[in-house]
């Protein structure tokens, strides 16, 4: 070593802290005889203690110089001239060319572990992308009307007892009087719920979903009219407003359409006055026609009480009305049409009509959330996954640190600031990302239509949207920096003199980090898991409850056209048949029963709410259903029942009889006895209570259901007689059916969705983390040869060398376990209660998730492990 050199090496030791009293003593001597470097090196010292940390690495750079300027025999090494660096460096683009190149290097040459990265990031990033077209389309759902800001949905909140309950179920006559009497109202339509009816003209009959609506309706909502106009489209007796594809299936178009005479349930003939295009997929109201609203209320007598409700009411503001005034203005607004009772209160309310779609679920009287819940939970499930996808490249890149240590020494030895490293190493990052990201589109394409049928959505990529392309762009930015980040401020701290001088060994906080980073792995990964796992109890525990009544082999048609009239006849006919237990018929269905009235009474009636659910039945009902009788009889021919009611236990608990049979009950002028009680059964979904119910004999309803109970075993040649018969007795309206578990499990749609989204999330958390544990695998396996070897030579066996690596990994899986755990049980326990009827949380729903990822992890990393253990150690010793 040149003696120039010798005095520099001392002094790179000094600054490092690594110099000994000996050669301390040696350098002061040194520089005592050579002035000129004495006062350079004085001035690199005295920078050294002042300056930042992340700026001393630049020492091996500056002793670089000096060292160039001694051996080319510059004399004149007192005048230093440093400036820190960063301050002048310019990102042109040579060097982004430069860095790219590097990095490409980097990947080719780490084959195996570009591989595992690209691939985490491609699957993590193609479920953000999934996930986020899903999310974009939940909120674009009625996002398209041009009067959107102005549009609301009353609802109606009524305490009792101290008990507060709210829905949309409005009044009929709503929407006009709040017209009339409020200012503010611009417009205002009322919805009648959607219902499958039958149309004839043109020699053909299909049926159509469709409902009633104001005269205002279009004016409101920006469904394009094809023909017709929006203010005469609904506004008159007999008017009829029909969709583009309906018009196409009766017409051949909406022009040939309009004006025309079309048959309506085989006894009303409307006008078809406007034609619509076909509604949206984002559109959460679906319909294929609308009827005027004067005929809702002529149809319906009911309709025009204040007592019932059933439609929806909505309302359009004027531009410059405060929704908070008008809100206080109709809150008691109700009281002048139906006075509260005592200890009884009756509220309506405004919800921004954009809002209703995300937040439609009602919590003691408040709007309390609904799919919103899924979208953010969505939302942290992507996040979560994409930050595993990112920890697995975390996780790599610090342990490959070993072997980019003299890179980094190097680099910064011949004058590479920190600041270009880091760039450096963030390019790496940004360029697997990018890579990644091409992958992840290739895999949305592929898996979308897969996606679309679990999610009942239409979503396709938005190719000619900016907003698209600007969102992947950021999505890979910000993949690639969260990635990158650690690594390239990791990597970038390394000291030059010590990576050079005697190689690099991992600090124990190192190892530290990489193991929190696979705790933190496979907690999500457990939590998705259990999440999974609970989930799915609760769709089984749904659809294995007994609901009070048997929905096997209970076949649903609906009753129109000829039927109404000729239901005594197709009941007997039906009846006779072998494979027919019972027939009856209802006006809505068991399913769902939504109608409520609010003229209940009965002697010795407290103060307070008297609304109640209420259905309209056939003799028969009580058998054809398989309900439990508690207490006397079903409605009888053999009695004069045309005024008596059945009730459940709900409705006997609020009416105070502990005994009702025989007990006197009317609704509204119709006074009666209870003849029946039933025990309480499920008409509605489990996110609800079961509600106070009473049931009466159906008198001259226009529609509704006939229910069937089928012996079972029998179905399909039951199912071809009932066709024979309604081809007899309806000719003019098409045979259809349905199976009442079918009904029922529409209930559970959006969390069908998620049962099933939820299993595939976990999976791909778990591939992903398992991705990251098979390349610390390869990694630590490869770093730990002359260990192993020694080992062998020390007497060691295989499996006691199987069982050290593998505990290293599984310890921190079993740990994982332990973090999931509270978090999963937090969550999922505050999902369970978004439903009155709900499972347990069991302890075995943690252990089975974290036995099972254990045991995948276990063999994830066995294969290296017993490859490793199985080397020979000469082979490994020598080569180390």
């Amino acid at each position: 070593m040149e003696f120039k050199d010798h005095i520099l090496n001392l002094a790179a030791k000094k600054l490092a802290g690594e110099a000994s009293g000996d050669e301390l003593k040696e350098l002061s001597d040194l520089l005592k005889n050579n002035p000129a470097l004495a006062n350079a090196l004085n001035g690199i010292e005295d920078w050294w203690q002042s300056s930042l940390e992340a700026e001393r690495d630049n020492s091996a750079a500056l002793f670089n110089n000096i060292r160039n300027k001694i051996n080319s025999n510059q004399q004149n090494v007192t005048r230093f001239d440093w400036q820190p660096a960063g301050r002048s460096s310019q990102i042109n683009l040579s060097m982004i060319k430069n860095y790219v190149k590097v990095a490409w290097r980097n990947l080719a040459v780490n084959k195996a572990f570009s591989f595992i990265n690209i691939s985490g990031l491609a699957v993590g990033m193609a479920l953000a992308m999934l996930t986020g077209l899903w999310v974009w389309d939940e909120y674009s759902v009625d996002g398209f009307h041009k009067n959107g800001k102005y549009l609301y949905q009353v609802y109606e909140r009524k305490t009792h007892d101290g008990i507060a309950e709210a829905g949309y179920l409005t009044q009929a006559p709503l929407a006009e009087e709040l017209k009339k009497q409020v200012p503010e109202v611009l417009y205002a339509s009322g919805l009648e719920q959607n219902h499958p009816v039958t149309f004839e003209a043109a020699n053909k009959v299909l049926k159509m979903d469709g409902s009633y609506a104001g005269a205002d309706f279009f004016k409101m909502f920006s469904y394009k009219l094809l023909e017709g106009r929006p203010e005469s489209a609904l506004n008159k007796p007999g008017s009829l407003a029909i969709s583009r594809k309906m018009a196409e299936a009766f017409y051949g178009s909406a022009a040939d359409a309009i004006g025309k005479t079309i048959r309506f349930e085989n006894k009303d003939n409307l006008t078809i006055t406007a034609v619509f295009e076909n509604l949206p997929a984002n559109s959460s109201q679906q319909f294929d026609f609308l009827k005027g609203w004067q005929d809702f209320t002529s149809e319906n007598a009911w309709a025009a009480t204040w007592e019932s409700s059933s439609p929806y009411t909505f309302v359009q503001l004027r531009a410059d009305a405060n929704p908070v005034v008008v809100g206080a203005k109709i809150k008691a607004f109700i009281q002048q049409f139906k006075a509260d009772e005592q200890g009884a209160k009756s509220e309506l309310l405004l919800q921004p009509y954009t809002k209703r779609y995300l937040h439609s679920l009602f919590k003691n009287g408040q709007l309390d959330g609904g799919r919103i819940a899924y979208v953010q939970l969505f939302n942290i499930v992507a996040i979560a996954i994409l930050l595993i996808a990112c920890v697995n490249f975390m996780n790599l890149a610090t342990a490959r640190s070993v072997k980019r240590a003299k890179e980094v020494g190097v680099r910064k030895a011949i004058g590479a600031a920190r600041a270009s490293l880091v760039k450096q190493f963030l390019s790496e990052a940004l360029l697997v990302t990018f890579i990644g990201a091409l992958l992840s589109l290739v895999i949305v394409v592929a898996l979308l239509p897969a996606f679309n049928g679990i999610s009942g959505k239409q979503i396709s990529l938005p190719y000619n949207q900016p907003l698209f392309w600007l969102t992947l762009l950021g999505l890979v930015v910000i993949t690639g920096a969260v990635a990158g980040s650690y690594p390239a401020l990791f990597l970038s701290a390394l000291n030059p003199v010590r990576t050079l001088k005697a190689g690099y060994k991992i600090k124990p906080s190192a190892a530290y980090f990489r193991k929190a980073l696979v705790i933190f792995q496979f907690a999500m990964s457990l939590i998705l898991i259990v999440s999974a796992v609970v989930i799915s109890r609760q769709m089984d525990f749904v659809q294995s409850k007994n609901l009070g009544y048997d929905r096997e082999n209970l076949v649903y048609i609906p009753l129109e056209g000829e039927l109404i009239k000729k239901y005594e006849l197709f009941k007997d006919e039906a009846g006779s048949l072998p494979g027919i237990q019972a027939v009856t018929k209802m006006k809505e269905s068991p399913t769902v029963i939504g109608h409520t009235k609010g003229d209940i009474s009965w002697p010795g009636k407290a103060p307070g709410n008297s609304s109640f659910s209420d259905a309209m039945v056939d003799y028969d009902f009580v058998k054809t259903m398989k309900l439990e009788l508690l207490d006397g009889r079903d409605f009888s021919k053999q009695f004069a029942d045309s005024a008596n009611y059945l009730i459940n236990e709900a409705a006997a608990k609020k009416i105070g009889y502990s005994k009702p049979v025989g007990k006197p009950l009317a609704m509204g002028s119709r006074a009666g006895k209870i003849i029946g009680l039933l025990k309480d059964f499920h008409f509605n979904s489990m996110h609800q209570s079961i509600e106070p119910l009473v049931i009466r004999l159906a008198d001259n309803q226009k529609w509704g259901t006939i229910l069937l109970r089928v012996k079972a075993g029998d179905t399909k040649r039951v199912l071809t007689s009932l066709e024979s018969i309604c081809k007899e007795l309806n000719p003019d309206f098409t045979f259809s059916y349905q199976f009442s578990d079918d009904e029922y499990a529409k209930l559970y749609k959006s969390e069908q969705v998620v049962n099933k989204l939820s299993n595939y999330f976990a999976v791909i958390a778990i591939f992903i983390s398992c991705l990251g544990l098979l390349g610390l695998a390869i990694f630590t396996a490869e770093q730990r040869t002359r260990e192993i070897g020694i080992r062998k030579i020390l007497g060691a066996g295989v499996q006691s060398l199987f069982t050290l690596m593998l505990s290293d990994f599984l310890l921190p899986v079993v740990f994982a376990l332990f973090v999931a755990a509270p978090i999963a049980w937090y969550f999922m326990s505050g999902w369970l209660q978004g439903f009155v009827y709900h499972t347990t949380i069991q302890w075995w729903m943690f252990a089975l998730p974290g036995g099972l990822m254990i045991l995948i992890a276990a063999v994830t990393v066995s294969f290296q492990s017993i490859k490793a253990a199985l080397v020979n150690p000469v082979k490994s010793l020598k080569s180390e």
